[in-house]
């Protein structure tokens, strides 16, 4: 009780955490309705045109100037009256390639591309924290920098914004990214933090690799260097990297999640190709250096073996992402401020071991010390069964104020102990 009386004098300038998460509730049905104008209109990569324009006109009748960036990403700037630091808030905005099958009754009315991912819901609450901080933009001790992100599932987006300015004018002294979560079996509307900073999540990379035979008629495979038998046996000898050439330590995965040769049952083509990923958690890249040096000689070699030729190309690298152990120990205590028992450490949950998954604004935590959270938004004995990624995957709308107040509040109280 003491350190909460001790908090809320220091906040005698500022919004409590407490009104704050009162003017998020009002904004609610309005955070609603964009995150689902924004899922019934998914798009993907830079292609943004609609949501681009809904982000613009948002924050322009709330009274800022928003300004394109690089390809497709839009920034706006809040506060800036007071002297101060300046932090950054990031929201994604793209959706995913993938055929909708939620069942909700504002599903994807675009046939093959569907807000999987929940970047919706990032965009969303993006808007109700800059909602929330022009209401309150007097008490801004600096500026937060404002950023719509377009391309994170291609990991190119927020490369593509930093070459375009994103961490300058003003620069930026510390970032900030939420996301939201899917299928937990934790109930909606808790922040997790990663409080023992460092390496949080994976590196990614993709891999395409192309196998060249020779095609013919499937009654004659003979006459015929058949590149699907070839490709086969190297999808399966790549997997033995794993198991005999990386040390017990280490940490690297490929996976190849698309697979694709031929067009007719009674004919054998002339070629066969693979596309994945890598992942890893080494910052030194020896890991990856040695998954491409192996993965390059087996992919040859088998092809080789099977009378075949190969090559196989790496591109759209995308770093581990690498949290400020400092800001992350911020981040717990202003989402405790904010949630009580609504924020929790993850690292027992994790071990303080990184995860899989990858994210694009791993490129701002190299620059920049940087944190990112997740919101849990769909319980797992709610209905809300299936995880990020998946086609019936649902996300509760109950979290946006919640995850609205999250943003506006970790800038808030960032800048003001940080000046």
């Amino acid at each position: 009780m003491q350190a909460e009386n001790q908090t809320e004098r220091e906040l005698t300038d500022m919004l409590t955490a407490k009104e704050l998460l009162g003017c998020a509730q009002a904004l609610e049905p309005q955070l609603v309705e964009w995150r689902r104008t924004l899922h019934r209109h998914p798009e993907v990569g830079f292609d943004l045109t609609q949501t681009k324009a809904l982000v613009k006109k948002a924050l322009t009748e709330m009274g800022y100037e928003p300004k394109d960036c690089g390809k497709a990403g839009v920034i706006a700037l809040a506060g800036g009256k007071k002297p101060g630091k300046t932090i950054l808030l990031r929201g994604d905005m793209d959706a995913l390639p993938i055929q909708e099958e939620s069942g909700v009754d504002y599903a994807s009315e675009v046939p093959g591309k569907m807000h999987g991912c929940g970047h919706d819901m990032h965009t969303a609450m993006m808007l109700g924290a800059a909602q929330l901080l022009k209401e309150h933009e007097d008490e801004i001790e600096g500026t937060v920098k404002l950023e719509f992100q377009p391309a994170e599932e291609i990991f190119q987006g927020s490369p593509d914004m930093i070459a375009n300015g994103l961490l300058e004018n003003p620069s930026v002294d510390a970032a900030v990214m939420f996301h939201v979560l899917g299928g937990m079996p934790i109930p909606a509307g808790v922040v997790l933090v990663p409080a023992c900073g460092g390496i949080t999540m994976a590196s990614c990379e993709q891999y395409h690799i192309i196998v060249h035979g020779k095609g013919g008629h499937g009654s004659m495979p003979e006459k015929c260097i058949d590149p699907i038998t070839a490709a086969a046996h190297i999808h399966i000898a790549l997997q033995e990297i794993n198991s005999r050439e990386l040390d017990a330590h280490s940490f690297g995965v490929f996976t190849t999640g698309r697979f694709q040769a031929g067009a007719a049952s009674n004919v054998i083509p002339d070629s066969a190709e693979m596309w994945g990923t890598i992942r890893t958690t080494d910052p030194e890249g020896a890991v990856t250096e040695l998954l491409h040096k192996r993965m390059t000689e087996i992919v040859q070699g088998v092809a080789t073996a099977y009378r075949c030729t190969a090559e196989i190309t790496f591109s759209d690298y995308c770093p581990c992402m690498v949290v400020d152990k400092e800001l992350a120990g911020n981040a717990l205590t202003y989402m405790g401020e904010l949630l009580g028992k609504g924020a929790m450490d993850m690292t027992p949950m994790t071990g303080g071991k990184p995860g899989g998954g990858s994210e694009d604004f791993a490129f701002v935590s190299h620059e920049v010390p940087t944190v990112s959270m997740f919101l849990t938004a769909g319980n797992a004995n709610e209905g809300y069964t299936y995880g990020q990624h998946h086609p019936k995957v649902k996300f509760d709308d109950s979290v946006l104020f919640e995850g609205s107040a999250a943003y506006a509040y970790m800038a808030l109280r960032w800048l003001q102990e940080h000046k």
